[in-house]
């Protein structure tokens, strides 16, 4: 499997050592590539958008030709794993001007709805395709405070959803890559089956 990390800005490192750890536990080996330029999407099987400050990511996909490469590859059907400002990111809705939202998923976000950098959390909370609950990492999230008919809610935080699948995109208000759980990066792209703790 080839995986590619958007990589103008975020934390690249840690979800390309989470991709390589699920195709492990399925067998394979995942060749893990930064994306910083166009072309190189189009060759890739699956991609991470990761954290980092979404105003900044969206600019940068965008004036370097990546944003309608990560489209072409939703279209086509193969899998995304998006955290936080990820997820801001691909939103139908971000609810800032200055996103350039790639409406690849069916949600409306705040961007840092659960609060600055001091209000972070972490919690155990349960996801659904996993066996048991997934410690997450919450750091200025955001809020998905609308999901649209065709999105699955996976995990919840008092009520509100913060895990959700809209067709091959898996798409996180948390970090998973933080910590040593690979859990969500295998759901995400080996999603047939139950992923054990």
């Amino acid at each position: 499997m080839k995986a590619g990390v958007i990589a103008v800005q975020g934390d690249v490192a840690e979800h390309a050592e989470a991709v390589r750890r699920a195709a492990t536990a399925h067998g394979e080996s995942a060749e893990v590539v930064e994306v910083r330029d166009s072309g190189i999407v189009p060759d890739c099987d699956a991609l991470l958008m990761p954290g980092g400050e979404s105003t900044t990511i969206s600019r940068l996909i965008h004036r370097e030709g990546i944003a309608d490469e990560i489209r072409d590859h939703v279209e086509a059907g193969k899998p995304v794993l998006a955290t936080c400002a990820g997820l801001i990111v691909l939103s139908r809705d971000a609810k800032d001007d200055r996103v350039d939202a790639l409406g690849l998923v069916d949600v409306s976000v705040d961007r840092n709805a659960f609060g600055r950098q001091k209000d972070s959390f972490e919690a155990k909370i349960p996801v659904d395709g996993l066996s048991e609950p997934f410690h997450a990492v919450f750091i200025r999230a955001p809020l998905i405070d609308e999901v649209g008919e065709g999105v699955e809610t996976l995990a919840t935080v008092d009520g509100r959803p913060v895990a959700v699948r809209d067709g091959p995109v898996l798409a996180t208000s948390f970090h998973p890559e933080l910590t040593d759980d690979s859990r969500v990066h295998d759901l995400a792209f080996f999603p047939e089956s139950e992923v054990e703790a």
